[in-house]
């Protein structure tokens, strides 16, 4: 058990100094305990008196839990109101029951409050709360307000929200809260928001907390603290700057140094932000590349304390406003800070330089100000540091006199003001978010006054109405005026006169002079109206603050007000501006813009490549790999391989084979880039950057199975590695900037080429050919496979320098294959088997992703645990997932239910979000739902258990039996959280009851095998077995075609003989590939052509009985289907369709037959059914060849069609077909691919072709050109994201160039003349062509037999003994040409 599970903790950061670090521990310090103290530490370290850390260390531990409120006298407390005597706010102490045991006011409503004075200024740590004793009075919720002056209040913030206190339930019971923002305050106001039903408001507090002191400058804006250093001129590698500020300005310089050489830093505020610049200089004058600008922090100008932290050694700076940190690193080269003479506190310093031109000093107070050790507020009031600056310097803060008013959506102010008078004028200054709201509306005594906030500019509406006419005035000033500053507005309006003027800019006041006459009516509403009149104001209410307010040049008396002596007001807080920024800190994540109103903010995702209401989840997929499981074929896409984490999407290019997936990044670097004038002195470094950062690279490589880079150097007379023995002149630079020596084919550590490697390099004595340093070019290449390394950042050249020495390199792009993330997984095999991860860490935004696979009807796939905060996703039954979480507001369950079993052994994904806006689960892509967060309420997730996978984290050796149940039984797969993927296999070697990896992809990703395409199992995913289809590709789904010249053919033998020697890889072929039936009462066809020819066979099927099975093109074009099947005198012919399908395009036919029963579909056409007369047989008995294109064939031939149609053959294309399971096209195409790859020459054992049963004649290419439609279109310029004519184009990939030098203009003459000899040499080829057909046809293409009967027996003759065309003498002619 955690010893701190019951322990509150409070924050606090302490700054440690020593002479060669600078601790920063943020310590979690348990208040509630009496006398141990435990502290878990989070240290940032940096290098800059120990006594002075431990005395810090030992001041941070002492325990700031004194009751406060207890020892103060009766005067201390005060209230809005008293209900008697006995109910005086003096008594209100906790657990005293003096009086009538506790305060209560006189109306229980929401206008009442309790404060006490501390005395002087106190740090409050914790607030207790009771009722008043022994009775139905108390408290159950209320707000915290908290001031230096009893003035200008404060609400208590938590979690981004004005928080409200949960109280007491009982009136004896106390309830402490400890306060996670610890404050330093001398009054504190409580305010009941909602008290018992079945009494009044009651309440008895204490206050827990102990002293506090810090030295006070009061800045008038004009005097300036200098800080001189002991030395001139400061070279400073580390600084540390602590402060607290309040003022109620909106610029001002809070402190500034700088130095000749261009370094400086100031801290100044602008607008009410919070702003850091600093510059430790440049190598290049006059630029400005080593200034950095980081802003923070915002409503600075409220008149409230905030504490400043700036932290910095050498680059990295920690830039802290109110406990929340900035880190960021400055721009630039150098790491020291050159400051001459001084730093300035308060101002810019009085040197007469432009550089402080148009910047205020600032106005306000200062306390706690340290720099680097040094307490400067304690050096100025020893008079230790110059002050002269000063009029009248004062160790005090002197306050501000504004009185704020608050108001909310039904609030308004009702002030009185001068009656029938003829002028009006009123002033005041507002803030706010919202862009529209009432700012002020009077009734005039014939009319209205309206001034409005509309489209965040201010109107001004003035309407008379008198018996001679009405009379109108609109006036518009402004813009963007809802940016949460201070703004003021004066209007003067009289006879025939109205001015308005924003922000005191009298040069850009509005004017009007139309006709207008005035009577007021004595009574202003500011904030809003809600009364019934004639002429309504177009805005009812105001969210915002508003102060300084002027009603007829009298200065509102707004204390008069809350003692309620003049005027009225309704749900107005007074004396305060709760305003929040919402924005600030940013929760929209990855450059998302944050948009607010008063009460809410948004995120605006566009353009960030992530979605969510915080921007936070990547609407990409981490890897190629991925998208190949959705379906997707070979194309550019967007990645982001750490999901929400910190890396952007950027694209590379995905290239999906049958069993791969290629995963490929270019860089800029040409080919063969010309190096010169290299020397081990002065090396030329070759930048090699990528289109993606070094980081996103290195995710991919991280996470891939497989990556190789090649690389080559092309030399001449330039020695590469200095094998065997020397010291190399060229190295490469990988990740992590390493230096590496050796070269493409070799590995780490060997200090070679490939050739030195396969030791066949030119010279024996060197391990690279470029170390032999020939006179001749020579080139050391190969591919860099150890992924660890990649990719190539830089290249060192170093041996180019020397007369005739030259060089060429070769970066070519990074390819990686595979992702294990994707793949890694875990299979749970018993209920108890779990895995155990680090605590998870998910303060404010998490998301998490997996998929899972089960047959177990429930189980809980992971759990985290807090002290009450959890995460938790769960299987809760066989249609229903659950997510659930607590961060301190309750449970929140959110379920998805799926319309299918989910335990059906199949993959699912789930996807899981929380976030400070919502919460979002996701199931398959399908089924989503969301549930907003509260509008006030906790938003941090704490949790401090190990992260539980496959069971409850809650669940314990001692649980029932059946409470282990609810154990995960199956597999989860690519778990990530918070873009950081989870390795289940690692931990699941080592852990009993879990194994790693999970098999079964088939029964979730088998859908993607298309076309009769066969799912098979890999250890990481699958693939699609095409071998039996007319299609290839990663899902089956490209179409295979072939282009035919005239004279080409494809036969395929359905009972081929065996042949003498076959090899047993022959036999098992041509086993496949034969269907075990050769009688046939069904057919299945399929493919599709393109031709401008007719007539032409595409498709005929023989056998060895006069059957056949005929699919031809007739004379006009028109498509005609053939069956002989015997029982009829003439074959059964089908005109399919009348029109010219010769027309060039893609047609598709698809025909099936079942005993009589015929189906043909032409195209996109409706099938259409066709059945054999009843006097044909049904079965194609003996099934014998299939020829495409052109027959060839011995035994009976239908005549007509050797007459009609085989002549001079098919010319066009033919893709994807089949005939019932057989591809022989395919087959075809890719024996020949075999039979190119492999030559006879080299193979000698290699088996008569006649063993396969697939064979072909004349040229046959493989081409989509008769695809319908076509499967590969072109990637359209708009789409193409490396197109090489994009003049914005980052970076220039890996292409050829054309280099406009004279050797190229060589090769343009060459290859003109080389084209004029070609062209040539094929209107040759064409004419013999044309001669050989016209002479040989009969003979070679087996046409009506009218050269007589033994011309026919002669060719018979030559075909006898062999399937294989090719073997006669004139077919090889024909062939060869």
């Amino acid at each position: 058990m955690n010893i701190l599970s019951n322990v509150k903790y409070t924050n606090v950061t302490i700054f440690c100094f020593t002479p060669l670090l600078l601790l920063s521990f943020q310590l979690y310090v348990p208040f509630s305990l009496s006398s141990t103290f435990y502290f878990l530490f989070s240290c940032t370290v940096f290098p800059i008196s120990l006594s002075l850390c431990l005395h810090f260390l030992s001041l941070s531990t002492e325990k700031c839990d004194e009751a406060l409120a207890s020892p103060l006298a009766h005067t201390a407390f005060t209230s809005s109101s008293v209900f008697s005597n006995g109910y005086a706010p003096g008594y209100a102490k906790l657990n005293r029951r003096g009086g009538a045991g506790g305060w209560s006011p006189l109306d229980s409503d929401h206008y009442q409050w309790l404060q006490l004075d501390l005395g002087s200024r106190k740090q409050v740590s914790a607030i207790a709360t009771q009722g008043r004793y022994s009775s139905s009075d108390w408290t159950t919720r209320y707000r915290l307000l908290y001031s230096d002056t009893g003035r200008n209040w404060k609400p208590y913030h938590q979690d981004g929200n004005i928080w409200a206190f949960s109280g007491n339930s009982n009136s004896e019971s106390a309830v402490r809260h400890e306060l996670q923002q610890g404050i330093v305050a001398r009054f504190l106001r409580l305010v009941p928001l909602d008290w018992s039903e079945e009494g009044r408001i009651g309440l008895r507090i204490e206050v827990y907390g102990c002293s506090y002191w810090s030295g006070v400058i009061n800045f008038d804006g004009q005097g300036v603290i200098s800080y001189r250093f002991k030395v001139k001129k400061m070279k400073i590698i580390k600084d540390v700057i602590a402060l607290r500020f309040k003022t109620s300005e909106s610029e001002g310089v809070i402190l500034h140094g700088e130095g000749q050489q261009g370094d400086y830093i100031t801290l100044e505020l602008r607008k009410a932000k919070l702003l850091l610049q600093i510059n430790l200089g440049s190598n290049q004058y006059g630029s400005i590349m080593g200034h950095t600008s980081v802003t923070t922090g915002s409503l600075l100008d409220d008149n409230h304390w905030h504490s400043v932290v700036i932290e910095r050694y050498r680059r990295n700076v920690n830039f802290t406003l109110d406990r929340h940190t900035q880190h960021f690193r400055t721009n630039g080269e150098f790491d020291h800070l050159d400051l001459d003479y001084e730093l300035s506190f308060g101002g810019m310093p009085y040197s007469g330089k432009p550089v402080g031109a148009g910047r205020k000093n600032f106005k306000g107070c200062m306390e706690s100000i340290n720099y680097n050790g040094d307490n400067i507020t304690d050096l100025a009031r020893r008079k230790k540091l110059d002050t002269s600056s000063f009029r009248n310097l004062s160790f005090s803060c002197v306050e501000t006199h504004t009185f704020p008013v608050f108001f909310n959506a039904t609030s308004f102010l009702q002030l009185p003001g001068r009656a029938n008078h003829n002028t009006i004028s009123v002033s005041f200054q507002f803030r706010t978010w919202n862009p529209d709201g009432l700012l002020l509306f009077s009734n005039l005594d014939d009319g209205t006054l309206e001034i409005s906030l509309e489209d965040s500019k201010v109107v001004v509406r003035i309407n008379v109405t008198k018996a001679t006419g009405n009379n109108r005035v609109d006036l518009s000033s402004g813009s963007s005026l809802n940016d949460g500053q201070w703004h003021a507005i004066r209007l003067v309006a009289k006879e025939n006169f109205a001015m308005l003027t924003i922000d005191g800019e009298e040069a850009s006041a509005v004017r009007s002079t139309s006709p207008l006459t005035i009577t007021t009516g004595g009574t202003y509403h500011l904030g809003g109206y809600f009364l019934q009149t004639p002429f309504p104001p177009s805005q009812r209410s105001f969210q915002g603050c508003m102060q300084v307010i002027l009603v007829d040049d009298q200065p509102a008396d707004l204390h008069a007000v809350e003692k309620g002596t003049m005027g009225a007001f309704e749900n107005v807080s007074l004396d305060m501006c709760a305003i929040i920024d919402r924005c600030m800190p940013n929760h929209c994540e990855h450059g998302g813009r944050c948009k607010q109103t008063w009460d809410s903010f948004s995120c605006t995702c566009d353009g960030t490549g992530y979605t969510g209401a915080t921007c936070h989840t990547s609407i990409y997929e981490p890897s190629c790999e991925a998208y190949k499981h959705l379906g997707r074929s070979s194309d550019t896409y967007w990645i982001d391989p750490d999901g929400s984490g910190p890396l952007g999407p950027f694209k590379v290019n995905c290239n999906m084979t049958e069993d791969k997936v290629w995963t490929t990044v270019m860089n800029n670097l040409p080919p063969k880039t010309t190096v010169t004038g290299s020397s081990r002195e002065r090396r030329t470094v070759l930048q090699v950057n990528y289109s993606a950062s070094m980081d996103q690279v290195t995710a991919i490589t991280t996470s891939a199975e497989y990556c190789e880079q090649k690389i080559a150097y092309s030399c001449r007379m330039s020695r590469l590695l200095n094998t065997p023995d020397g010291t190399p002149y060229t190295w490469w630079v990988g990740r992590g900037s390493e230096k590496h020596f050796y070269w493409g084919g070799s590995g780490p550590g060997i200090q070679k080429c490939a050739c030195g490697i396969d030791r066949n390099c030119t010279d024996p004595k060197y391990d690279c050919n470029c170390d032999a340093d020939h006179k001749q070019w020579k080139e050391d290449s190969g591919l860099l496979i150890y992924k660890e390394h990649l990719p190539v950042s830089q290249v060192a050249v170093g041996d180019t320098n020397r007369p005739g020495s030259e060089a060429k390199l070769t970066v070519g792009p990074l390819r990686c294959q595979g992702d294990n993330n994707y793949w890694n997984a875990a299979s749970f095999t018993t209920p108890s088997s779990y895995l155990h991860f680090a605590t998870f860490q998910g303060e404010t935004s998490a998301d998490i992703s997996f998929y899972f696979k089960t047959s177990a009807p429930y189980g809980v796939f992971l759990e985290n645990l807090g002290n009450t905060d959890f995460i938790r996703l769960e299987l809760k039954s066989p249609k229903v997932v659950s997510f659930s979480f607590d961060v301190g507001n309750g449970p929140v369950e959110l379920t998805v239910h799926s319309a299918t079993p989910l335990n059906d052994d199949q993959w699912h994904r789930v996807m899981a979000e929380r976030n400070v806006k919502e919460a979002v689960l996701q199931l398959d892509q399908t089924y989503k739902t969301s549930q907003l967060a509260p509008a006030q309420g906790h938003t941090r997730l704490e949790l401090f258990s190990q992260l539980y996978v496959g069971k409850p984290a809650s669940l314990t050796c001692q649980d029932s039996a059946a409470g282990g149940q609810r154990g995960f039984l199956g597999c989860i797969r690519a778990l990530r959280m918070n873009g950081i993927t989870l390795d289940l296999e690692e931990r699941a070697k080592v852990t009993p009851g879990v194994k790693p990896g999970c098999q079964g992809h088939c029964t979730s990703f088998g859908m993607y095998c298309r076309n009769g395409g066969k799912c098979v199992e890999k250890y990481n995913g699958y693939l699609c077995d095409c071998t039996t289809t007319a299609y290839d590709g990663p899902f089956c789904n490209r179409d295979v075609g072939g282009f035919f010249e005239a004279g080409t053919l494809v036969k395929y033998n359905f009972m081929p003989e065996a042949v003498a020697g076959a090899s047993r890889d022959a036999k098992i072929l041509m086993n496949e590939l034969t269907p075990h039936e050769v009688n046939l009462t069904k057919e299945e066809v399929a493919f599709s052509f393109s031709t401008s020819n007719a007539p032409a066979i595409l498709m005929y099927v023989s056998s060895k009985t006069q059957d056949y099975l005929a699919v031809v093109l007739r004379q006009n074009g028109s498509l005609q289907v053939r069956y002989n099947l015997g029982g009829l005198k003439e074959p059964f012919a089908i005109d399919v369709d009348q029109r010219n399908l010769a027309n060039g395009q893609p047609h598709s036919i698809n025909m099936s037959r079942v005993d009589r029963s015929i189906t043909i579909q032409l195209d996109h056409y409706p099938p259409v059914s066709y059945t054999l007369p009843d006097a044909s047989d049904t079965q194609f008995n003996l099934v014998k060849t299939l020829f495409l294109g052109k027959v060839f064939e011995t035994g009976h031939i239908d005549p007509i069609l050797i007459e009609r149609y085989n002549t001079p053959g098919f010319v066009g294309c033919l893709s994807r077909v089949q005939f019932n399971g057989v591809a022989p096209l395919k087959s075809a195409l890719r024996t020949a691919t075999q039979a190119q790859a492999t030559p006879t020459a080299s193979q000698p054992d290699r088996q008569p072709a006649a063993a396969l049963p697939v064979s072909y004649q004349g040229k046959l290419v493989e081409s989509n050109c008769g695809a319908s439609p076509l499967t590969i279109p072109p990637m359209s310029a708009a789409t193409d994201p490396w197109r090489l004519d994009n003049t914005d184009a980052e970076f220039p990939f890996n292409e050829e160039r054309v280099i406009p030098d004279g050797v190229n203009r060589d090769s343009a003459i060459i290859g003109g003349i080389i084209a004029v000899v070609i062209f040539t040499i094929l209107c040759t080829l064409v004419f013999l062509i044309r001669y050989m057909f016209r002479h040989k046809g009969t003979y070679h293409t087996n046409e009506a037999k009218s050269s007589g009967e033994s011309a026919g027996e002669s060719a018979d003759t030559a075909i006898i003994g062999t399937d294989n065309p090719e073997t006669i003498d004139e077919s090889k002619k024909e062939w060869f040409i």
